[in-house]
């Protein structure tokens, strides 16, 4: 059944800390709230800046971060570091006593890092930079500890002095470079206190170069790999988190959440859930998208097997990244796609001023768009009319999921809008609930 468009403002969420220890076993469990990076409480926010040139500076960078996920990049470990390019943020603190700090939290990288004294080439930061000599708590490791084995198997640690560093190199020529240490980090908690989380593995940043926005301190790496927050609190967490974003048109009062261990499983009636695919690297999460429908019409993501007839979508054909605004399809599915939603969509073609989307309506009361459903392997989702068509600027309408010529495919953030979602990294399945995430 088609479903009118309406159009919305940019409002997301708030930020908030609480004291809760997340040491007592894999029973345990936290949620924090998430801020996005165009919502008036975030830092990035710029109120002299117009709703169509935030959305319009939200899509670009889904585009330029697309770039960096290409398996040609010159890192193992690929990150969300560049100005703005993160849509979510958490804040945390640091040492012990705690030092604030807001950093991008991203299922697409896997190191958290964070700019740190002494800055030998540090970006310019509105939060201090980290001081690890003032903290009782931090330590630096040593090459032989298993924190550095691991990132020397990435390629992203070496050793001098018997101490352990890290340099990462990202598509668009950032760097990151400093101690791998360990130290106490404590989280926010919507639950009243604080989850704190003591000798957390992390980069404590001395050279870091590039197109970084000084209203972050760094990023919080929740990828796959062995690294992240997630691996590194597997235990504690029983591999699980998941998050749930609110919608665009919903007051800035109201929060996303990200949650972790118990608070983070997700049941009840209509769960769907697909396999995550182990590929490489092993920071991104891959599933499997077989077809999508638009009304009746299917347009299928399967393609030949090399030593037979039958036909198969390539397993782990797309990545789903908190950090990405737009969904991203390889040119001939979103050929397809668009014809389908053509065919299906009576009103006015119009031209993307900035030329970024190439299927744009006139906006009108009455303009009316067909559910888009996903069919994942074992979860079919319908996506939400108002994610997958947005009133870019005043007056236009356009599809929210745009084609790469990239070889890997990307589930944007507006496709998991008002969607539950949840990471088992035990069961290596995602799971999908439709759920009204202003009332987590």
């Amino acid at each position: 059944m088609a479903a009118t468009f309406t159009s919305f403002a940019l409002f997301t969420t708030l930020s908030c800390f609480c004291l809760i220890s997340i040491e007592a076993g894999p029973s345990a469990g936290f949620s924090t709230d998430l801020i996005h990076h165009d919502s008036p409480r975030s830092p990035f926010y710029d109120p002299s800046r117009t709703r169509s040139d935030r959305l319009h500076a939200a899509f670009r960078r889904s585009v330029s971060r697309a770039s960096r996920f290409s398996p040609n990049q010159p890192s193992d470990i690929q990150s969300d570091l560049t100005s703005g390019s993160g849509e979510y943020l958490m804040k945390i603190s640091i040492g012990s006593p705690p030092v604030n700090n807001l950093a991008i939290a991203d299922t697409g990288s896997d190191l958290t890092w964070i700019q740190c004294q002494p800055c030998t080439n540090c970006y310019k930061q509105n939060y201090p930079y980290f001081d690890p000599k003032k903290s009782s708590t931090y330590k630096t490791l040593s090459c032989d500890s298993k924190p550095c084995v691991a990132l020397r198997d990435d390629g992203t640690s070496s050793c001098g002095n018997n101490s352990c560093s890290y340099s990462i190199s990202y598509g668009d020529q950032s760097t990151s470079g400093g101690d791998v240490a360990e130290e106490t980090f404590t989280f926010g908690s919507t639950t009243g206190g604080s989850a704190v989380v003591p000798k957390l593995t992390f980069g404590c940043g001395h050279d870091n170069q590039g197109t970084f926005n000084e209203s972050s301190s760094g990023i919080v790496g929740l990828g796959g790999g062995a690294a992240s927050l997630v691996k590194q609190l597997e235990r504690s967490i029983g591999g699980k988190f998941s998050y749930c974003l609110v919608t665009l048109d919903q007051p800035p009062t109201v929060s996303s959440k990200i949650n972790f261990g118990s608070n983070a499983v997700v049941t009840g009636p209509g769960v769907v859930s697909t396999p995550l695919v182990s590929k490489s690297p092993a920071t991104f999460y891959y599933v499997t998208l077989e077809s999508l429908t638009v009304g009746s019409k299917s347009i299928s993501f399967k393609k030949s097997k090399v030593d037979g007839e039958s036909v198969v979508a390539e397993e782990g054909n797309i990545i789903i990244d908190s950090g990405t605004t737009l969904t991203l399809l390889p040119q001939s599915i979103y050929d397809d796609l668009e014809s389908a939603l053509i065919a299906a969509i009576k009103g006015k073609r119009v031209s993307d001023p900035q030329n970024l989307f190439t299927l744009c309506y006139q906006s009108t009361g009455d303009l009316k768009v067909p559910p888009i459903t996903a069919h994942f392997t074992g979860a079919d989702i319908v996506l939400l009319p108002t994610s997958t068509f947005l009133e870019v600027e005043e007056g236009i309408t356009c599809l929210t999921m745009i084609p790469t010529s990239l070889d890997l495919a990307i589930w944007g953030n507006l496709s998991q809008m008002d969607f539950l979602i949840g990471y088992d990294l035990v069961k290596q399945e995602v799971s999908f609930k439709s759920t009204d995430c202003s009332k987590q």
